[in-house]
């Protein structure tokens, strides 16, 4: 547990106190390194602080939040992000994957479960990629579709086939 400068460590142990009335105050500190396990920490608060490969495994975050702050790099995993918000966000090159419900064999698997539907709103998904999703009753609205494709063939094109075919310019 060294911090990133070359002055002498110190190791403080706080063990076995369970009852709500510690409270450790950091302020102008460097704590690298340091180590929180098997506990219970409700409001805890940082501010102004540089947390750079920050590692939670088996937490239960419900409720947090987050406010300017840089996510770069961030990798969730193996999470419940059910009634999540991101708003105001960059999220240019961003990956996600593995979207939805627990798979069948996976331990989480709930048989006759469906996913609640996600809502996507003024998001800027210029040259974005879909591939292999499930868009099953999915509703597309007042939405540019410049140069859009599905299977390769341009969005403004089936549109426009399509309402040739009803007669008119609207769609039903």
């Amino acid at each position: 547990m060294k911090p990133s400068h070359e002055s002498p460590t110190e190791t403080i142990v706080i063990s076995g106190k369970k009852e709500p009335i510690q409270q450790i105050l950091l302020n102008d500190s460097n704590f690298s390194g340091s180590e929180f396990r098997n506990g219970y920490a409700e409001r805890v608060s940082f501010q102004m602080v540089a947390l750079p490969k920050l590692s939670f495994q088996c937490a239960d975050l419900h409720g947090a939040r987050f406010n300017d702050i840089n996510f770069s790099g961030t990798r969730i995993n193996d999470a419940n992000l059910s009634d999540l918000e991101i708003c105001n966000a960059q999220l240019g090159g961003a990956y996600i994957h593995n979207i939805g419900l627990p798979p069948e064999g996976h331990p989480a698997y709930e048989e006759g479960k469906s996913q609640r539907p996600l809502r996507f709103e003024n998001c800027d998904l210029n040259g974005s990629t879909l591939s292999d999703c499930r868009l099953d009753g999915v509703s597309i609205r007042g939405c540019s579709m410049k140069d859009m494709t599905i299977d390769g063939i341009p969005v403004e094109q089936l549109l426009a086939a399509y309402r040739q075919a009803r007669g008119g310019s609207g769609i039903e």
